[in-house]
């Protein structure tokens, strides 16, 4: 009996020494900016088997933009194991928004044959200048599309400002800003990285960490501390609506897994189900 009691003890001492070990990685993980100035004020870890933090995380739903292929909808998106999973799938099922002959088309395809999710902090969660990183492991397998990405909460786009920290399609990186050029149309500053300057396949299966750093000065976006874009302020001023400047307001993220569409590429050969998994979101202020 007392050799059971030790071992449990000594049980109970290890996993206590484990999980103190976990909090202390955390802590430090969450502290590792003070000594630039910064303290986290935000973050999602996805700690719990459940679906995405309702405080934190809504969706969009439907076809919504770039002629992609995929259907969002709430349900391809859920934690499991410390991990946010965006599930991309391929299943059919009839358009509710079908309208026969009609020119928009998000109505006039017939069918559904993709689904995924697009997580929004918007109305929820939102800020102005800081530190914005996520951890994630991305496929990159033809036609898919991943994106941490934020947008203005003031205007329409492309004058509310939209700020790509990640995002893949067809076997780049990209570190995008845009504003509103003198046209109305986007201005872009891009830059993009090639998967197999970063490592190939070999890159793509590990964990990486996403950062952009955004003041009052510039905004510079970077991949496991790779600078990637860093671009001033100045230049980002809308040309089309002078006096409102897209990141001098406070910005919502977005977490999705597009298929296809303008830039994504062609799916056929890519195996599915597929997904997007992060780690964890964390926001940071000076």
């Amino acid at each position: 009996m007392r050799n059971r009691l030790q071992y449990s003890f000594y049980l109970l001492l290890t996993l206590a020494s484990s999980s103190c070990a976990l909090n202390k990685a955390q802590d430090f993980s969450r502290s590792k900016y003070l000594n630039e100035g910064y303290h986290l004020v935000w973050a999602d870890e996805f700690n719990e088997n459940s679906l995405p933090d309702p405080k934190n995380w809504t969706y969009e739903k439907g076809f919504v933009r770039n002629n992609e292929l995929q259907w969002y909808q709430p349900e391809n998106a859920y934690c499991k194991n410390g991990l946010l999973i965006i599930k991309a799938k391929q299943e059919q099922k009839p358009n509710p928004d079908f309208i026969l002959d009609s020119k928009d088309w998000r109505k006039n395809r017939t069918d559904i044959n993709y689904t995924s999710a697009c997580l929004i902090t918007k109305g929820l969660q939102s800020w102005q200048y800081g530190r914005f990183e996520m951890r994630g492991k991305i496929d990159i397998s033809a036609g898919l599309w991943p994106a941490f990405w934020t947008l203005g909460i003031e205007g329409d786009w492309p004058a509310n400002g939209e700020i790509d920290i990640m995002e893949y399609y067809q076997q780049k990186l990209l570190a995008n800003i845009a504003s509103s050029g003198k046209n109305g149309k986007p201005k872009w500053f891009s830059q993009t990285k090639s998967i197999t300057g970063l490592g190939g396949k070999a890159w793509a299966e590990k964990f990486h960490i996403w950062r952009m750093d955004w003041d009052s000065h510039s905004i510079s976006l970077y991949v496991d501390d790779l600078l990637l874009n860093k671009t001033p302020l100045a230049d980002l001023d809308n040309d089309h609506q002078k006096g409102t400047h897209p990141f001098k307001q406070k910005h919502y993220i977005l977490l999705d897994l597009a298929i296809g569409g303008m830039n994504g590429g062609d799916p056929l050969n890519t195996k599915f189900p597929n997904q997007f998994e992060v780690d964890y979101v964390r926001v940071y202020q000076k």
